[in-house]
């Protein structure tokens, strides 16, 4: 489903892939375990083509990244980053915002799945109300997780997403994550997540 293939990629001088070879099969819940510095944030980025490989070819579902499918791409993969930037809107407008995007206009919006995911997340319906700057980073981490589900795209970039969260919850959003039928790459140090049998850590 997704492939790196001979990817290099340097910042000023320092190489950061060097014929990097790596494929992530449909289905694959992969836990990216390489040390802090190495690129994992850069692999994301690399596939949702905001950076260029400096040779080699990334692919996804058979066909090689460009510019001219990049768009289509992205619109099969949400990206949930561990400082998650959102318009200072209440929260209530930012979701429905975000599904009047033009590739999101097909998604099923359901409010009953709303507020059971806002339950299960430990979150008060109460917040939808609030302006994004009045959220803590944990409840940030965890209404982005809730968009990019709603979303239900095929792949899931999940980057250190449980970062601000008690150890409870992070047990609760891993959990999740195992239920859901995606592919789901995910960046993470906390150790609950290397706890669980269907993450393959890879590192490099």
């Amino acid at each position: 489903m997704i492939e790196f293939c001979n990817v290099n990629i340097s910042f000023k001088d320092k190489k950061i892939f060097e014929d990097f070879n790596f494929k992530i099969n449909k289905g694959d819940k992969v836990l990216l375990n390489a040390p802090s510095g190495s690129g994992k944030s850069t692999l994301f980025k690399l596939l949702l083509g905001f950076l260029k490989p400096d040779y080699g070819i990334i692919k996804f579902n058979e066909e090689k990244l460009d510019k001219n499918n990049i768009r289509s791409v992205r619109s099969n993969i949400s990206y949930v980053s561990q400082d998650i930037e959102f318009i200072n809107e209440k929260v209530d407008i930012l979701i429905h915002g975000i599904f009047s995007y033009e590739y999101n206009k097909n998604k099923n919006f359901n409010n009953e799945k709303l507020k059971e995911l806002l339950e299960y997340f430990e979150l008060n319906i109460n917040i939808l109300e609030k302006k994004v700057s009045e959220l803590s980073g944990g409840e940030r981490q965890r209404i982005g997780l809730i968009i990019a589900i709603f979303l239900d795209r095929e792949v899931l970039l999940l980057d250190e997403i449980t970062s601000a969260l008690d150890y409870k919850l992070k047990q609760k959003v891993v959990e999740y994550i195992t239920t859901i039928n995606k592919t789901v790459l995910v960046i993470s140090h906390d150790e609950v997540w290397k706890q669980i049998p269907i993450f393959k850590a890879v590192r490099w």
